[in-house]
């Protein structure tokens, strides 16, 4: 019957939405905990260069509390 495709279409679905899911987990984890930064106009890159100036560590973010490891 039809209704037999649905175990394996489920699998199908999950095995090719995990790596979106993945990838999102693993830009989040790098970038310390915020979301990906997107610059989809030349002002917004312009800030995310600035940010990265300013830093002085060569990311656009900085995570608080790392300054006193060393």
């Amino acid at each position: 019957m039809w209704y037999e495709i649905l175990p394996g279409l489920g699998l199908m679905s999950v095995c090719l939405m995990m790596p979106g899911f993945a990838t999102t987990v693993i830009q989040k984890y790098m970038n310390g905990g915020k979301e990906k930064r997107v610059a989809r106009a030349p002002w917004q890159w312009y800030l995310i260069e600035r940010d990265r100036r300013v830093a002085g560590t060569g990311n656009s973010f900085d995570i608080k509390g790392l300054e006193n490891i060393n």
